[in-house]
């Protein structure tokens, strides 16, 4: 029988939401999953926009391959807790960790909360 556990994203300080600096791929690091690829982290993102405007937000989900890793989304200005990545599913390689990252046409005006249920067989 699998074993869920919740855990914080890998790149959050004691669980505190992650600023978009970044403005171009490669973004900002949001979570890296372990290297094992039997272990499933499945990843929900929620975004905050703090600027007065609305931004484009993109996630970098398990790469940096447009169209194939991208999820593109605009955030509406002063809006928050916008679900952005809904339980998606990441495993490691067997040798290397997956990433999540994210840029913004802004840099630090959006946020990035979420969480991992961590799957083991």
């Amino acid at each position: 029988m699998a074993t869920y556990t919740k855990v914080k994203l890998s790149e959050s300080t004691t669980g505190r939401m992650i600023k978009v600096a970044q403005t171009a791929t490669a973004g900002t690091l949001i979570h890296a999953t372990g290297t094992s690829s039997t272990i499933i982290d499945e990843v929900w993102l929620y975004a905050v926009n703090s600027d007065t405007t609305a931004r484009k937000l993109t996630i970098e989900f398990g790469g940096v391959s447009a169209p194939d890793d991208l999820i593109e989304l605009t955030i509406a200005a002063e809006s928050g807790l916008v679900l952005v990545v809904p339980g998606l599913m990441l495993t490691g390689t067997g040798s290397a960790a997956v990433n999540v990252r994210a840029f913004a046409a802004t840099a630090n005006v959006i946020s990035i909360a979420g969480y991992v249920n961590r799957i083991t067989p």
